[in-house]
């Protein structure tokens, strides 16, 4: 089941049903692949209630090769939802807790002299792993925010000038709190593009909390994911086949035409001082495909776009002060631009 913009803001769209058709004539490994990665939304609901949109926004980033930020208040489940995902994954994850006090070479690694040798080797930093939770990102300064800007994007670090490549698959879990809560740096805007999406984490409803708290009654621990029984049902090969097979889902010229007259929308609207980049559209074009793949179906359709517009698109705004002062929010102008701009038939 897909949502609107308009319906839920800055949400990919829910888990795809695990009985969806397969594309048409797909490799077997493809499709094994995508059956694997479907489970993991079943294993991951033994330890998280709700936060269907979040999963699928995780398995989407990882499809992608890209990144993922999670914003919410404190407790409702991001490190949990980024830990069970990663329980369900047969693939090495690090987490890293940002705080006022760490430094770059805590995250990236350092030289470090070898009193044997009295030579200075090199001291992996966690940011060496498939999955690297950043917990809480936005609670260290800017300094150390940037040193995951050459990881994030060039899939490498680069220390005393030699490139030092990181692990394949590599994905940045970020979490952060809202910006209005005290002790927050808000993440530059260049930092915030390197992130191909940004999903919302609300507080749950009333059923949900219900059931949060009778599986907290019967004994759950979220510090303990083995005992909750998740296990390992998707691996690093099965991503790499479902990565080279969203690559292979088809977009007709004019849904790719559809992405760019979005993105280029964003850029004459007078309520915005920053639009959405080429890099913004290519990521829509991405994280359609990946949508479309996990869907059963070998095409991007419009539906598609619109459905991760927000997710993908809404963190690479910049409203105009005057807009701001008035009460506009970024989720309603990408809305509207979305509504501006003819769906190809």
């Amino acid at each position: 089941m897909s949502t609107t913009p308009e319906q839920q803001p800055a949400q990919p769209p829910t888990q795809p049903p695990a009985e969806s058709q397969p594309p048409s004539g797909p490799p077997a490994q493809a499709e094994d692949a995508r059956r694997a990665l479907l489970a993991v939304a079943t294993e991951v609901a033994k330890a998280v209630v709700g936060q269907d949109a979040a999963v699928s926004g995780m398995l989407i980033a990882l499809l992608c090769r890209g990144h993922i930020l999670l914003e919410g208040v404190p407790g409702v489940a991001k490190t949990l939802l980024v830990r069970s995902i990663a329980s369900a994954l047969s693939i090495e994850t690090k987490r890293v807790q940002f705080t006022p006090d760490l430094m770059p070479g805590d995250i990236t690694g350092s030289l470090v002299l070898d009193a044997r040798t009295s030579d200075f080797t090199f001291r992996e930093g966690p940011v060496f792993t498939n999955l690297l939770l950043a917990d809480e990102i936005n609670r260290t300064p800017p300094k150390t925010q940037a040193a995951l800007l050459e990881a994030m994007e060039e899939r490498q670090v680069s220390v005393d000038g030699s490139p030092r490549p990181l692990p394949v698959p590599f994905l940045v879990a970020a979490t952060q709190n809202p910006v209005e809560y005290e002790g927050t740096y808000p993440l530059p805007e260049a930092q915030l593009d390197r992130f191909l999406l940004k999903v919302l984490l609300d507080l749950p409803p009333r059923e949900d909390e219900i059931a949060v708290v009778q599986r907290h009654a019967a004994g759950f621990d979220p510090r303990d994911l083995q005992a909750a029984g998740i296990r390992p049902v998707a691996s690093g090969s099965d991503l790499e086949a479902g990565a080279d097979a969203v690559r292979q889902v088809e977009i007709a010229p004019e849904v790719a035409a559809y992405i760019v007259d979005i993105a280029r929308a964003t850029r004459t609207s007078p309520s915005l001082s920053l639009g959405v980049s080429p890099r913004g559209a290519t990521a829509l074009l991405a994280t359609s495909r990946a949508w479309a793949w996990l869907n059963g179906r070998g095409f991007v359709t419009p539906d598609d776009v619109k459905a991760l517009a927000q997710a993908t698109l809404a963190h690479r705004l910049s409203l105009r002060p005057e807009a701001e002062l008035e009460g506009v929010n970024v989720s309603t102008v990408l809305a509207s631009a979305l509504a501006s701009v003819p769906v190809p038939r």
